[in-house]
């Protein structure tokens, strides 16, 4: 199995349904200053913790600067177990852009 990529309109609309679980796995300070609503940032130190406390039936959708480094921390969490794993195109940077209604 493997994760999907997904465009910023059809997060959105997952968010819109409150199923989903946004991810962050920038830099501490970049996360601080600007994120995806709701999100959680996701580095070595709590990986095992969202592992292992997260449910896995959920979609969860993965963010990272430019849509590139989300690929394989998605893939890391498809075979972790989890069922629905997207990338998010364009990454935090394009999702700004396009939805900054949607961030804190």
């Amino acid at each position: 199995m493997s994760f999907k990529i997904i465009q910023a309109q059809q997060a959105c609309e997952l968010m819109d349904q409150g199923k989903v679980t946004f991810v962050d796995i920038r830099d501490p300070q970049s996360f601080d200053s600007a994120h995806i609503k709701n999100a959680c940032r996701l580095d070595n130190a709590n990986v095992q913790d969202f592992v292992q406390q997260t449910d896995k039936s959920q979609p969860v959708v993965v963010c990272c600067y430019h849509g590139m480094s989300s690929q394989s921390a998605a893939q890391f969490l498809v075979d972790q177990g989890f069922k629905e794993v997207y990338s998010l195109d364009g990454g935090f940077e394009f999702w700004k852009t396009c939805h900054p209604d949607r961030c804190e």
